[in-house]
């Protein structure tokens, strides 16, 4: 494999793995590595609902894990 590929293959490792992160409110993210390479990326996502009658149930949106910043 040339560098410029695994360099590609990196870079949309790392874009996955922040569009997972970044569409959770509550949640996890789970990476699956086999042979020292990563096979998969898992997303669960919790719906949080408040006890108050009165207060409206919020979807999950993104959060502050937009910000996370990525360095070379």
């Amino acid at each position: 494999m040339s560098i410029e590929t695994a360099n590609e293959q990196n870079s949309s490792l790392v874009k996955e793995l922040l569009s997972a992160i970044n569409s959770l409110r509550f949640g996890s993210v789970e990476i699956t590595v086999h042979e020292g390479r990563v096979t998969q990326i898992e997303k669960r996502e919790k719906v949080r609902f408040t006890d108050s009658a009165t207060a409206s149930i919020k979807p999950t949106a993104n959060t502050a894990a937009k910000t996370l910043k990525v360095s070379n």
